[in-house]
Formats: structure tokens, sequence, C-alpha cells
């Protein structure tokens, strides 16, 4: 028999401890796992602070059998993606179950019921709690520990979320950069020549003028990703919100802005890969030692972190078949060689986003290492 609680994250602590807690039950016996900071958790959730939910609802259930938690799960109404997709579609995120069909089962009719009740038609996920944050369910490469900011779950999960009747909604890929080596000639050759034939320049970001340079940040991944399937754009509060929130583990090289002339057409932000400082940190929590060691692991000089994750990279429409988001690539790798680190991950790239692919391909000539799936199915 399964008791499900209903709750909102900022009317329940109790639950809210428990919902966050329960992914170290079911996780923390997976080498390939890092532990989230819990912080990092809470302010996903937290309703009253996070600017997300100024435009949109959440709900969340814990699952027990005889007093123990065995799942939960997450369902997320957002307005704006509704509004400017012009859809009636409802997420579920946060998911986590023991290895058992009905406990699944009951935590997704819990969500979609919701969903439904809030007047939506169809219903994706997982997105944690959209695709600004964490999405997409790891289908394949359960052995390797993911990188700064991407999802990682146990293999049975695809077969838990398949038996609610699910299907593949998009695949979300993941490319691997090797470690650093000489480029040849001719990728050298092709790199300069974009810059040149285009008045290219691109620059790292400014750290002393943090706030003009996230503005226009802002201003290019509104306009570079507004056709993008899932994309919603952000205010400037949830944007600065989401600045604020890595500004204090960036390392301005691996920041870049490109432009033409004096007009910024392109962005790149590379993370350090901070999980493998996470990774050393089992509780999550900061205090009262796990401070001490993020903040120092976090300095280049540490060489505790040794290689980055291209997170996000746009560049205006008129700008993309210039060449730049190669550029940005060669870039960022050339950096990786200056520093010392062992290469990283491009991710996440739309299974069929053209541009990016191809850049993919010139750069890397590799296929992509990791898959990520988002499902849907009507309610």
């Amino acid at each position: 028999m399964l008791d499900l609680v209903e709750f909102h994250p900022s009317e329940n602590r109790r639950e809210r401890k428990r919902f966050i807690e329960f992914a170290w039950t079911v996780n923390r016996q997976d080498p390939a796992w890092v532990p989230p900071l819990r912080l990092t958790v809470e302010d996903a959730l937290d309703t009253r602070k996070n600017p997300f939910y100024q435009h949109a609802e959440i709900r969340l259930w814990n699952a027990y059998r005889k007093g123990v938690q065995v799942g939960r799960i997450a369902a997320i109404v957002d307005k704006r993606h509704n509004e400017f997709h012009q859809e009636q579609v409802g997420f579920w995120g946060f998911f986590e179950s023991i290895d058992e069909g009905s406990v699944a089962t009951a935590l997704f009719q819990a969500a979609e019921k919701w969903i439904k009740q809030k007047g939506m038609r169809a219903v994706r996920g997982p997105a944690s709690p959209s695709f600004n944050h964490e999405c997409g369910l790891l289908m394949n490469n359960f052995g390797r520990a993911p990188y700064v900011m991407m999802t990682h779950n146990p293999e049975y999960y695809a077969q838990l979320v398949l038996q609610q009747k699910y299907s593949k909604a998009k695949d979300l890929l993941a490319f691997e950069m090797p470690t650093p080596e000489e480029f040849e000639p001719r990728i050298v050759r092709i790199m300069e020549k974009v810059k040149k034939k285009s008045d290219i320049t691109i620059r790292p970001i400014n750290m002393k003028r943090f706030a003009e340079e996230i503005a226009i940040i802002k201003d290019i991944y509104n306009s570079a990703w507004e056709k993008n399937w899932g994309f919603v754009p952000m205010d400037d509060s949830e944007f600065n919100h989401m600045a604020k929130s890595l500004k204090d583990i960036l390392w301005p090289q691996f920041c870049l802005i490109a432009f033409a002339k004096d007009k910024p057409i392109g962005f790149s932000l590379s993370l350090p890969d901070i999980n493998q400082v996470l990774i050393k940190i089992p509780s999550g929590r900061l205090l009262p030692f796990g401070i001490f060691r993020l903040l120092t692991g976090l300095r280049p000089k540490a060489k505790q972190v040794t290689r980055v994750r291209v997170l996000t990279l746009g560049v205006r429409p008129e700008w993309r078949t210039s060449g730049v988001a190669s550029v940005f690539y060669y870039e960022t790798y050339r950096q990786c060689k200056v520093m010392g680190l062992d290469g990283g991950e491009c991710s996440w790239i739309l299974e069929d986003n053209r541009e990016m692919l191809s850049a993919m391909g010139v750069f890397l000539g590799a296929p992509p290492y990791k898959t990520y799936r988002v499902f849907e199915k009507n309610i």
C-alpha cells in the first residue's frame, strides 16, 4: 500500500527536506552519481525567491510505503512556456524512484492529474523545473559521471517512464571534447579565415562590468534561441538570478562574446566542471567544511577541476552561417590547452539542430557520447 503526500515546496518544510534527501537514498551507491549542492536544489524549488515561479506553478509528491520513502516527483505548469509556444503542456521533473513500476505509476498519475486539472492537454519531461535548468533522462553511458548541471539517473528509469505510455519527444546530445592537442594547420587557417572574412572579434567577459556584460548576453540569448524547440525567453529578473548563481564559479576566459565590428553577435559560456569537486562533498552540504573544499577546488591553480562544459552557445540568426559557432569551439579548445585542461563536454545540443551539429562535425568529427531524452504524452 502506497501513501502519497502532496505538498507545495514553500508550505511544508519537513516534506521538502525529505523530497531533497531522497536523491541520496536512490543514488548514493552509484559511483558515477555526483551529489548536488543542497542549496542549489533548494533554490530550484524556492517559489518565493526564484523568479521562475513568477510565471510558473509547481506541486510535489513524496511516496511512502509503511513509512519508508520510495519515490518522489514534481509537476510544473509554466505559463510563459505555453504562451510563447502556443501550447497547453505541463512538465514533470525531479523524479526519483526505487525500481518498481507501481511506485512510478502512482507518482506519474498524481502529477498528470494535477497538470490536467490546470487545463493542460499534454505532459513532457523530465524538466527540473524547466529546460533552462536541468532536463532530459540519461539513456546511455551510465558509468560516466555527469558534467556540471547535467542530469544522471539509474538505467532502469527509462523503463519506468516507458511503462507510463510516454514516447520520445526529443533527444539532447552531448559531445566529448578530447584532451587538447595541437591544431592541424588546416583548422587554424579555416578559423582565422572565418574571423577575418566577417571582421569578427571574440573577447572574454569583463567581470568588472558584469551587469553590463550580462545585459549583452541576455539580448543575444533571447534572440539566438528564439526558434529552438522548448526554448522560453527569460526576463531580466530570471536571467540575472541565473547569472548571479553562476558568477562565483565562472572562469572569465571561458565566457566569450563575439562582435562583428562593434555589434555583439554571439556568445559562448563554458563552465569549469565543478562536479569534479562536488563528488568529494558526498553530503551536498557546504557547512561546516564543504565550502572550503569547494572554494579551494574551484581555483584554476588547484588543478582539481581539469575539464569544462560548453554549457550554452548562441549566435544571432543572421550570423549563423558565418562559422562563428565553430570559432567559439576553437577558442574554447585552445584555452583548454593553454590552461592544461583535459578537454570537456559540449552539451546539450538538440538532435535536429543542424547548425550546431555541423559545427560539432567540423570541430570534433565524432558522434555524441551521451544521449538525454525528453518524453511526452497526451493526457
